[in-house]
């Protein structure tokens, strides 16, 4: 983090190569064995993100994609957070290099994928938060005159 946050962004993609090197064995993450498969995906994660920030959004988006086959295969009581947190780091450096749109779909993609409130914690986030809903055009009341309402369920 320390290399990222001066700016050093190969340093930092180095470092992060080597903790999903650590990570990303058989007997750590696999089908058969899913002991660090979330460490493994906050990695990958991470790495995404310092390649995203380097200007590599193809190794970046690649990374994304490991991040997320790992959290496949995280234990179903940390997946929530573990996703929160690939989706955020992710997203987050897509905001950085000011790509909004697809930092602010990353935050779309999370929420669906199951991540928790940390998600919420990112720049795109908390923008979209802020942006009105976008409402198609609606017909004048007098079109749904004898129309009943419709009933709502619980």
């Amino acid at each position: 983090m320390e290399a990222s946050d001066s700016g050093d962004q190969k340093a930092a993609t180095s470092l992060a190569k080597k903790e999903v090197a650590r990570f990303s064995t058989p007997d750590q993450c696999s089908p058969a064995s899913t002991l660090n498969c979330g460490t493994l995906a906050l990695a990958y994660g991470t790495l995404a993100g310092y390649q995203i920030m380097d200007g590599d959004r193809t190794a970046g988006e690649g990374s994304f994609g490991s991040a997320k086959e790992a959290l496949g295969l995280t234990d179903i009581e940390i997946r929530p957070s573990a996703t929160a947190m690939v989706y955020r780091d992710v997203s987050e450096a897509f905001w950085k290099v000011g790509d909004r749109a697809r930092a602010i779909g990353g935050v779309k993609e999370g929420r669906t994928a199951g991540a928790d409130q940390y998600l919420y914690m990112s720049s795109a986030a908390q923008y979209s938060d802020q942006q009105p809903v976008d409402r198609q055009p609606t017909a004048s009341p007098k079109a749904y005159a004898g129309i009943p309402a419709p009933v709502q369920s619980d």
